[in-house]
């Protein structure tokens, strides 16, 4: 039998729930000291794929070009796909632009062969990958920091969804981190 590309949510937020302050930036995470890499070089090592929502591509570019870096910092070894209703004249390297429906796009991706799909982020794309049924897992890293407002998660919709507890586990400096599938 085939094995089941997953599509995971693997991200940080704050206490109150928040993956960034309103405008996108993410510094309350940079401060915080690199004491541990929370599991990401294991996580990384079972993806092949990285899904950005426009909003979250552009931070980036954005972010690394006031640090005076090239835009190269899009890890050319694994798929980026960047979703967007208009895509710019101009990509950055190691990057394709998405403007299919969410369902079609995962669908096709998970029939290829490879390695587990990481979802990026942001808020709006978790929410409408969620709403089309194609996210498997969330592998969530609380930071204990209330920051007060920002992105959430996920862009607010109604919804009622279940999740099943897959693992918690705690780490010395106070991050705890919580993993979940969604119960199908």
């Amino acid at each position: 039998m085939k094995a089941h590309r997953k599509i995971i949510v693997y991200i940080a937020t704050s206490a109150d729930g928040y993956i960034a302050r309103p405008n996108g930036d993410v510094e309350w995470l940079n401060r915080r000291p690199r004491k541990f890499d929370y599991g990401m070089t294991s996580f990384y090592r079972t993806i092949d794929t990285i899904l950005w929502g426009r909003k979250t591509y552009d931070w980036v570019l954005s972010y690394h070009k006031k640090k005076g870096q090239k835009e190269g910092m899009f890890d050319r070894k694994v798929n980026n796909y960047v979703f967007s209703k208009k895509p710019p004249k101009r990509t950055a390297l190691g990057v394709e632009f998405v403007s299919e429906p969410v369902k079609a796009f995962a669908q096709r991706l998970r029939a290829k062969p490879g390695k587990h799909i990481w979802m990026m982020g942001g808020g709006e794309l978790i929410a409408s990958f969620l709403d089309a049924g194609e996210i498997d897992e969330f592998d969530i890293h609380v930071i204990p920091n209330f920051i007060g407002e920002g992105i959430p998660l996920m862009a607010p919709r109604h919804r009622d969804i279940v999740l099943r507890l897959l693992s918690t586990k705690k780490y010395p400096d106070g991050v705890v981190e919580v993993r979940y599938e969604v119960a199908r």
